[in-house]
Parts: structure tokens; sequence; C-alpha cells
């Protein structure tokens, strides 16, 4: 396998020699020494990763030069990962390099470790970005709708939809709330026979109980005070099409045993009408709630579920879709970028940290609309975690093997103690170690009686 290009910009050829000898295992090197080279070199090579001075001739004192070539690189690809190592240590050099597009800064001298974890992780990003891109561009629009992923979960749930979209089968999506059931209820459509036909959707639980009825299967002129026309209802408007069912568990008892009898003879009547009215509809249904409690307490129809529940599609929560949230993260940065006017590159390195680091109660719909906020709100071509308005994770704390290891003999040595009430000579028995073994450890580890 190929290894992937790193170009190094620096005009002092030890620090170049010594970055080349660090990182030619791992990277195929490209060295440049001034923006023109550098630039010649990126346009043709086109690596995924460049480390770049700032202080470049014929200003080397300065950075200008750096800054004229970090331009020049991300409008050439604004996809590339650029890690700054520079001499010109100024705080706001960094965060203007950072504004700018940079994933990184460094200032010299640079520890090689830290610098190989930072290119080992642009790497991942870039190539994370680079495979949507590749997906989105290999699939057909309306494949899975808006839905993306490349998690083992996800690719269950489009495994799926392949399976049973073409069927007539009704579908009961799980899930929880905002993990995109309706776009796994409009990709089984989607690919279905009947993507001609209408996708009529209604949450069950946003209309209603007194209204819930008539926006179902309609009325005739008359019906009911009010009532001047006679009206569809949502069930009749998907003929020949998908009817999708939302939060179905909430449907009230009266209304599931009316569904119940549509589903077993395919007929409806309006509210005031003695006709039957026969409907070829498909129904979707969906539900962020435990069906089987609902079952077991009586508030849902055991026989419904089996009518909807012919094939179930469980909806990963976006905390279970490892990889998943930086993909998406991307798409909606390009989308509400576009809608925004705005030229938003993507994200610093923590507040892509945060991200991956955030439960995400809210699911997917939670972070879009972060994403959405986030790209109103940024003031630099790279989102901040501020812009998210998440907080940097803390850093796990930094421990010794030689710590580690005391602090594990301290706990257990002091709970055998506790537990003798201190006798030294049944505690020791207990260890398996002699006495003035444990007195040793004890005074070692600041135990005392």
């Amino acid at each position: 396998m190929d290894k992937p290009r790193l170009l190094i910009v620096d005009d002092d050829e030890n620090i170049q020699l010594a970055m080349k000898w660090a990182f030619a295992q791992e990277f195929e090197i490209l060295l440049a020494c001034n923006r023109q080279e550098a630039i010649e070199i990126f346009r043709r090579e086109q690596p995924p990763l460049v480390t770049l001075d700032l202080g470049l001739p014929p200003a080397a004192r300065g950075v200008e030069e750096g800054f004229l070539t970090l331009a020049s690189i991300l409008e050439q690809d604004p996809f590339v990962k650029v890690i700054i190592i520079s001499g010109q240590s100024e705080k706001e050099n960094a965060l203007t390099a950072i504004g700018q597009g940079a994933y990184d800064f460094f200032c010299k001298p640079v520890q090689v470790e830290e610098v190989s974890v930072i290119l080992r992780r642009a790497l991942r990003v870039h190539q994370l970005e680079s495979e949507h891109r590749k997906l989105q561009a290999a699939r057909p629009q309306d494949s899975f709708e808006e839905l993306i992923g490349t998690s083992p979960q996800m690719q269950q749930v489009f495994a799926t939809i392949e399976k049973v979209a073409a069927t007539e089968a009704p579908v009961l999506i799980l899930g929880e709330s905002g993990a995109g059931k309706e776009l796994v209820a409009r990709a089984l459509h989607g690919r279905s026979l009947r993507k001609a036909g209408p996708f009529v959707a209604i949450n069950c639980s946003a209309i209603p109980d007194t209204l819930l009825e008539s926006e179902l299967f309609g009325y005739e002129k008359g019906a009911y005070t009010g009532a001047h026309t006679q009206r569809k209802g949502r069930i009749e408007m998907a003929e020949g099409g998908t009817l999708f069912l939302d939060e179905i568990a909430d449907l009230p008892p009266l209304l599931q045993v009316k569904l119940l009898r549509f589903l077993q003879e395919h007929t409806i009547e309006h509210i005031g009408g003695r006709k039957e009215i026969a409907i070829n509809a498909r129904v979707i249904a969906a539900t962020n709630r435990d069906i089987g409690k609902a079952i077991r307490d009586g508030s849902f129809r055991e026989d419904l579920y089996y009518r909807l529940g012919v094939v179930k599609v469980k909806v990963p929560p976006l905390r279970d879709r490892e990889g998943d949230i930086a993909l998406l993260a991307m798409s909606f940065v390009r989308k509400y970028a576009e809608e925004n006017k705005k030229k938003i590159l993507g994200f610093t390195k923590k507040a892509l940290t945060a991200l991956v680091h955030h439960k995400f109660p809210g699911n997917v719909r939670e972070l879009e609309n972060r994403i959405r906020r986030a790209v109103i709100m940024a003031q630099s071509s790279k989102i901040t975690n501020e812009d998210l308005e998440l907080e940097e994770p803390e850093e796990p704390e930094k421990t010794t093997l030689k710590e580690a290891r005391e602090k594990t003999d301290r706990e257990l040595i002091l709970r055998v103690l506790t537990e003798n009430s201190f006798n030294v000579a049944q505690s020791a028995a207990d260890l398996g170690i002699s006495r003035p073994t444990l007195y040793e450890l004890m005074e070692k580890l600041g135990i005392k009686k």
C-alpha cells in the first residue's frame, strides 16, 4: 500500500532533514523551502497533510509569506490538513492560522512524538471526509434520502431497507427521538415500487385526540359543527403511496381499533359517512417508546403491534454510531454554510473532540441544530467548541505505571485492613504476605493503623 504523502514546508534544511528522518517510515515526504515551491509541489502531488513554517523567504522573520502559502494551499484543496510548525510563537499568530483554516499549531522546537500523533489524527479525519464524499458521489440522490453513516449499526439499517423496501410489508421503526426514524421511512418509500406516489406523514402525538380521528380518516360535510365541506384524511391522501404514522404508541385506544380494521380490510369510512372507501397504501409506523411496556400496561393493542411490526427496523442512537458523528457534522456544515453563504472549512481540533465526546441525548436532530447555529455564529473558517456551545472534554489525568500500581495496592490493603478491623496478622494472611512485608507496605503507602 502506498504511503500517504506529507509536504514539509520549511526554509531550514536541518529541520527539513530531521522531520524527514522522523516521519519517513509513515509518510512519503515532499520538501519545499518557499511559497512558490510549496504551491507547485502541492498542485502536482495533492498531499493530504502539510506542515508549514510561517517564516519563509524572502521575509523569514515575518509571517506574511507563511499565511499567503496557507491561503493558496487551502484555496486549491479546502480539505487538506495543514499543521503550522513555526518559530513565530505569538499567540495571535496561532489564532490567526487556525482561524484561516489550519488544522493545528506548534511552536518550535517541537516534540516529534506530539507532532506524529497530530499527523495521524489529521490523516484519519481527512480519510473519513474523503470516504464520505465518495459515498455521497457514488450513491443515487434518492438512495437513502439524507441518511448518512459508515458505522456497522447504520450499515445494518441500510441492509434492512434494501431487503424490505420493494415489498408491501408494514414496517415498524424503533428508536430514540431525533435518531432519524422519518428519514428511514422516507428511504423505504424512495426505494419502493410506490416511490412515484405520495409520502404522507402524520405525528400521532402532535395532534389533539379530538382532531386526530378526522385528520386520519377524513369527514363528510355536516359530520359535526364546522364541517362545511367533505375532507379527505391522511390515510386517503396516501392512496398509491406510503402512509407514515410517527409516534404510533401515542394513538388513542379507539383509533387503534379503527387503524387495525383498516390494516385488515384496506378500507375506511369518513366520519359521518356510511360508504366504505378502498385504500391502497403501504403503512410504516414509528415510535420512540418501549412498545413492549406499552403492550404490557394495556395502552397499546398487541394485535395492532403484530399487524404493524411485520418487519422491525431499530435505528441506533447517535452515541452508539462509532465514527458517524464527524461524517454527519461535516455534511451539516456544508449544507448550512452553503445556505448562509459562508466559507466554513470544518472544525477546530477542540471542537471536533467536543463533538465526538458529547452524548447527544437529542441524537441527529440535536447535532444538526448545533451545527446550524454554529455556522451562523462562526467568525472564522473553522467552527469552535464555543460556536457549538459544547465544553471541551477534560483530559484524562496522566499517571505512571508505578503510580497506578501503588494506587491499586493501597486500595486493596486498606480494604482488607478495614475488613479485619486493622488486625495486621489476619490481614497479612488474607493478602498472602508476611506481617513484616505488610508493615513495610503500609509505611511506604502512607497507611497508618
